[in-house]
């Protein structure tokens, strides 16, 4: 028998080589982006897509995977004997992925145990959470202690970012709360943080530099860390954000790279955002 596999799904953003490494399937959602190709788009990485969205100047629009690519994937790890599948999805407040992972575990019911987790995070907040379960399932850990510490890390894990404007995310509906900083888009460059599953305004910076500064405060205020991730949708003031980060000590990875399109059709270029978990 083999060990539990690990599936999520391309809103994480976790890099295909650290995704391949941990043995996670990762299930992509469908993206469009003008008249760019559909089968180019769907195994672009985030640095790819950043440079076709220059190009086209079109909007990206994104839709969850159909039950059957869960289903699929599903019946790819019964077939290599795994012992079961912990499935970690998107927020379900964000998008319907969780939902679409859920009726493909109902297709496969008697065939493999699969335990869909919605993760109530996107991008490396949702990946460093499929992390952790990677972790359990290599040391062999049953799928039910597998779940049960995937539940423990979502309560450990925040997730932040600064945004050039909100108006990418306005126009693709996922603005929630955050709609309340819409009246100030000239005059402020927002802070926004994923909470119980949806986008919130965290707080109104006046400049991009103060949001830089702000969210690196955060970071080094977060205490003792597990894991920290960096993403970005091609933001020129990257490497300035990442020497405010300095060396904030992290027990198990730090990871750095772009925002893909799942996430970037919504936030926009010139996003930055830290993801961490922080030290049981």
């Amino acid at each position: 028998m083999g060990a539990v596999q690990i599936v999520t799904d391309s809103a994480a953003d976790l890099p295909a080589s650290l995704a391949s490494a941990h043995g996670i399937e990762i299930v992509p959602l469908e993206v469009r982006l003008g008249d760019v190709d559909l089968a180019e788009l769907r195994g672009a990485s985030g640095e790819r897509f950043w440079a076709l969205e220059q190009q086209t100047g079109a909007l990206a629009e994104t839709s969850a995977p159909s039950p059957g690519e869960f289903a699929e994937a599903f019946r790819a790890a019964a077939q290599r004997d795994a012992l079961g599948v912990c499935c970690v999805t998107i927020s379900s407040g964000l998008s319907a992925t969780y939902q679409a992972a859920l009726a493909g575990a109902a297709e496969v019911a008697g065939e493999i145990e699969v335990a869909v987790v919605d993760s109530r995070f996107a991008t490396l907040g949702e990946g460093l959470i499929a992390l952790e379960a990677a972790m359990h399932a290599a040391a062999g850990a049953a799928l039910s202690d597998v779940v049960a510490a995937v539940s423990e890390s979502i309560e450990r894990t925040e997730t932040f970012g600064t945004l050039d404007n909100l108006e990418t995310l306005r126009r693709g509906g996922r603005i929630g709360a955050a709609q309340a900083l819409v009246g100030s888009l000239l005059s402020i460059k927002p802070v926004i943080e994923v909470r119980n599953g949806v986008i919130e305004p965290e707080s109104r910076q006046r400049t991009r530099l103060r949001s830089l500064t702000y969210l690196a405060e955060k970071v080094h205020a977060a205490g003792p860390l597990e894991r920290l991730g960096v993403v970005h949708a091609a933001a020129e003031d990257i490497e300035e954000f990442l020497r405010m980060l300095g060396d904030v000590a992290v027990a198990e990875s730090r990871i750095v790279t772009h925002i893909g399109p799942v996430i970037g059709a919504h936030t926009g270029r010139g996003t930055i955002g830290v993801c961490l978990q922080r030290a049981r």
